[in-house]
Order: C-alpha cells, then structure tokens, then sequence
C-alpha cells in the first residue's frame, strides 16, 4: 500500500501522502463511521476528527494504535491544506495545550 494507485481507506482525497505500512489501524469518528487504513493516514484521520478514537486491526503490530495516536496529537486538522492557522480548531492538541498553559 505504498503507491498513490492504491491507498488505504483513511487516507482523505485531497491528501497528497502515500501509505507508510499496511493497514493496521480503524479510526471512528463521534458517530462510530470509521476507516480502516495505514497508521499514517490513520494519524492525520484521527487528527482532523472531532472525539476520534483509534483501535489497532485484530493483526496489526504492537503498539499500532498508540503510535497513531500520539502521531496525530502533533498534527494540524487537514494538515494538507495550506493557510493560516490561529483558530484552536485548526490547531493540534498539543498546541492547544501548550496554549492553555501560558
């Protein structure tokens, strides 16, 4: 699942990456919609959503899900997409959290 041909399900169509890795993660929203996909695609998923939660795939490596967990705590919602960023709900959590601390 490396090629742009081919991409895991959570990968956004507007998201330029390619997978890194197989399918190990299922990323769900609020409403428990979900997508199964790579744990970098899963990352960027989780960080665009709302209350997201991520769960490692019945065969995924150790470790799967926190990984993409704490990958996405680092990034920007839609980290594609270009702009100005200033708006909590633009930002990463740990941006947000280091904003509260000041």
């Amino acid at each position: 699942m490396s090629t742009d041909h081919h991409r895991c399900p959570a990968a956004h169509p507007q998201d330029p990456t390619s997978c890194v890795g197989p399918v190990v993660v299922t990323v769900l929203d609020a409403v428990n919609a979900g997508a199964n996909g790579c744990e970098h695609h899963g990352a960027r998923l989780l960080a665009s959503l709302d209350r997201g939660r991520v769960y490692a795939l019945p065969d995924a490596p150790s470790g799967a899900a926190i990984r993409t967990f704490k990958a996405a705590a680092g990034l920007r919602p839609f980290c594609w997409v270009d702009g100005p960023r200033i708006e909590p709900s633009q930002l990463s959590h740990i941006e947000n959290r280091a904003r509260q601390r000041r």
